[in-house]
């Protein structure tokens, strides 16, 4: 199961609509703008009768949430969450926010549960502290002192929602049949969702990007700027590949940066500051396949770590690899429970399967029912190395993922074994040893942001990447052990925000 956190970011101008009507040509007061120690948020329900978080359906009280139909359930959770971003934050303007419920990509093994954005940008305003730069709406009014749309005089576009600071949505076929099935989100307050997807850390992480967790106005993935105006992230995107901020990038530098892996690292104050605080230390994974069977397939390989199961650590988990076979019912990617004969051959040994066909979680599961003692689960694509997502208290055995072009040769050199060209077995030790570098930073110490290599709209650069440890927030994938403080020890949400203005 990938549940995946996302935020709408635009491919061109027309997909958003940007507040470039009435801006301030870099006017200035002169004055401070007042500033308070808490913000008011307000909820504007969008949805239509029934729908959403109209919706009437009866439920029974979960997990603090009083609510006795599912839509006030929704908007419970809506509102206590509202309540930590009114908190953390402070502003002397009412922050506007339009919810809805709306049917969002998924299929069956995959769904985006929720996307928010920034409705209206803005540069040059009264109080701008940095000129010909674009600001979210809601930082804007903040440091202008002044609701910049009354100010202005902007008109509603028509939608109703025309004017407010941030837009959201949340996926509402999540859990029906082709959604990741039988999937739901917990309206619970307590943090214990179990199986079930928080709707709360959700809905804390979509209203993140709508305060401004985001790269707004420039397109990552062709690296142009809208009407050639950077926005505020851009001066805290180190790229430690060229030396260069995106401000003093090309747009094909920019480009080019969005889609380089672990190289793209924040370098805002405020974050550094608080980077010994959140992250650990690296403990750096290691596969060292070998054994005289290994042939071209020995070595030290990358993997990618589980969100689920035990943590790798010093001492080595070392087994015979064997590979899962297709079973009698045509699946060989351990979807199901193993045939006997498959069972005999894993148990005791480390499974090698191919990703696909169900969540990771599932796989290992029905392994580790089987008798194996570790999982590697080969990419069925070719693409950097990623970290497996999912939840299962009840999974012990340890389990990592591994490259396509690893995963083939593996593959190779246990048909060579099997064809008799060479006797002895196949071995891998999985194990992992702590760095002196925290989880997730480039070599300057930087954390760094999501920059995967092939390229994905809405989660490239405007998130932190998967390899911070421990989980944050602001990554792109949902995590069970996230929890919704935003500032050290537990979380860099904040501190970001903080760098950009707040």
């Amino acid at each position: 199961m990938t549940p995946r956190l996302e935020t709408i970011m635009p491919t061109n101008p027309s997909v958003i609509r940007w507040a470039v009507l009435g801006l301030s040509l870099g006017l200035s007061l002169g004055l401070a703008p007042v500033r308070t120690q808490a913000a008011t948020i307000e909820v504007q329900n969008r949805d239509r009768p029934g729908v959403g978080f109209n919706d009437p359906t009866p439920v029974e009280p979960v997990g603090g949430n009083p609510g006795r139909t599912l839509g006030e359930q929704r908007m419970n959770v809506y509102r206590y969450v509202a309540g930590i971003w009114e908190r953390a934050i402070d502003s002397p303007i009412k922050i506007t926010v339009s919810a809805g419920w709306e049917p969002l990509d998924c299929n069956a093994t995959g769904a985006v549960l929720g996307s928010a954005m920034p409705y209206n940008v803005w540069y040059d305003f009264p109080g701008a502290p940095v000129a010909g730069t674009w600001y979210p709406q809601a930082l804007a009014n903040r440091l202008s002192g002044r609701s910049l749309t009354d100010y202005y005089g902007q008109q509603d576009d028509g939608s109703g929602y025309g004017n407010v600071d941030i837009k959201t949505q949340f996926n509402i076929n999540l859990g029906a049949t082709g959604c990741l099935t039988g999937t739901k989100f917990y309206l619970g307050l307590d943090g214990q969702a179990g199986d079930q997807i928080n709707f709360a850390i959700t809905l804390l992480h979509e209203l993140g990007h709508g305060l401004g967790f985001s790269l707004l106005t420039t397109n990552p993935s062709s690296g142009a700027r809208f009407m050639g105006i950077p926005s505020i992230w851009e001066a805290f995107m180190y790229d430690s590949t060229v030396g260069k901020t995106w401000l003093a990038m090309e747009d094909w530098e920019r480009s080019y940066s969005a889609m380089t892996p672990l190289k793209l690292g924040w370098s805002g104050a405020n974050v550094a500051a608080a980077v010994p605080q959140v992250l650990t230390f690296a403990m750096l994974p290691a596969l060292q396949v070998s054994g005289s069977g290994a042939g071209s397939a020995a070595g030290l390989k990358q993997l990618g770590l589980a969100d689920f199961g035990p943590a790798l650590g010093p001492t080595p988990v070392t087994g015979v690899v064997v590979r899962v076979t297709d079973q009698v019912n045509g699946t060989g990617l351990a979807c199901t429970p193993l045939s006997s004969a498959n069972a005999i051959q894993v148990s005791g040994r480390i499974a090698l399967i191919d990703r696909g066909g169900c969540p990771f979680v599932q796989k290992v599961k029905n392994l580790q029912l089987a008798g194996a003692k570790a999982v590697m689960v080969a990419d069925n694509v070719v693409e950097p190395i990623a970290d497996m997502t999912g939840s299962d208290s009840t999974i012990t055995i340890p389990s990592v993922r591994i490259l396509k072009v690893d995963g083939d040769a593996i593959k190779a050199a246990l048909l060579n074994r099997v064809r008799g060209k060479a006797a002895p077995e196949v071995l891998a030790s999985l194990s992992a040893a702590v760095t002196g570098q925290y989880a997730g930073t480039d070599s300057a110490g930087r954390p760094l942001l999501y920059t995967p290599a092939a390229f994905s709209p809405g989660s490239s650069v405007s998130h932190w990447d998967t390899t911070l440890t421990p989980n944050m927030l602001m990554e792109p994938f949902i995590s069970p052990n996230l929890t919704t403080t935003l500032t050290a020890p537990k979380d860099l949400t904040l501190p970001l925000l903080k760098d950009i203005g707040w």
